[in-house]
């Protein structure tokens, strides 16, 4: 399988769990006279602040990464790096196994999606708009950001601030290892399950109910987490997807380990393509994977 293969389908997987940019209209529920009610309207209040003000302050993250990667009879394992800075940039390096160099990349910012196959020098460039999937539903930056960040978002909003909290519901299971915060818009549905010890998310869950486009869910799922200066970040993400908007049902696994959790500055947060490098369609290459 082509490097760029691999990487387009992890760019697949990130573009069905981030998808919205209609208004919220979710609201907490409505407050009763009842001390019991107020008690309990309270606590959700406080545990939804608990999760949020978990978000970490750090502006890089930087890790080498164990990547692997499931789709049918595929399955992959190889190394990689992971680079983000805050409201700027993702990118995920893949490197050739034993002689270490580096055979593709895809980089998210604020404007584009970059991927880069080292391999066969070829590239993909577009903005978000160019995409038809992400133009019709309308794929947020800052949603992607959110999945790879480990934190709550709101599609088709730049951030979560503490006045906007109030658009999330939660189920608070006081007696249960975690409770659930959900939002519902449209035909998707999110749910972060978060423990209600720390408060750390620990599962993000996106669902896209169509009748005719049909159902898409992803779920990402965090774990152990490690110091990155006074918060907390998971080294473990497992994403899953699985779809029945395609000719054939499908399912797909990525897994990354973070190795190394780092905060340094000391990188280019763009990627340079050298001229001798083919520019090839996104929509082309999106269909390809989309039909196997």
């Amino acid at each position: 399988m082509k490097i760029v293969r691999i990487v387009t389908i992890i760019f697949c997987c990130t573009l069905f769990a981030a998808c919205a940019t209609q208004k919220q209209t979710v609201g907490s529920a409505t407050s009763s006279q009842t001390a019991d009610v107020r008690s309990v309207e309270k606590k959700k209040k406080e545990f939804i602040r608990k999760v949020y003000d978990n978000a970490t302050f750090s502006r890089n993250i930087v890790s080498k990464i164990d990547f692997s990667l499931s789709a049918g009879s595929q399955n992959i394992s190889v190394g990689g790096s992971l680079h983000m800075r805050k409201d700027d940039v993702i990118r995920i390096q893949l490197f050739v196994p034993i002689i270490g160099i580096e055979a593709g990349r895809l980089e998210f910012t604020k404007d584009y999606v970059m991927i880069v196959d080292r391999i066969h020098s070829e590239y993909i460039k577009a903005d978000y708009n160019q995409v038809d999937f992400l133009r019709n539903n309308g794929l947020n930056f800052y949603s992607l950001q959110a999945l790879f960040w480990n934190e709550l978002f709101i599609p088709g909003k730049d951030k979560v601030t503490d006045g906007t909290l109030k658009v999330f519901d939660v189920d608070l299971q006081e007696s249960a290892p975690m409770s659930a915060v959900s939002l519902h818009q449209g035909y998707l549905d999110y749910m972060w399950r978060a423990d209600n010890d720390k408060a750390f998310i620990h599962e993000t869950n996106v669902q896209y109910s169509h009748p005719k486009d049909g159902t898409t869910s992803v779920q990402c799922l965090y774990d152990n987490f490690k110091a990155l200066g006074s918060k907390n970040f998971p080294t473990s993400i497992a994403l899953s997807l699985s779809t029945n908007a395609t000719k054939q049902a499908r399912k797909m696994q990525i897994k990354m380990k973070l190795n190394s959790l780092d905060t340094s500055d000391d990188w280019d947060p763009r990627t340079t393509v050298s001229k001798k490098y083919k520019e090839v369609s996104v929509d082309d290459v999106l269909k390809k994977i989309m039909s196997l």
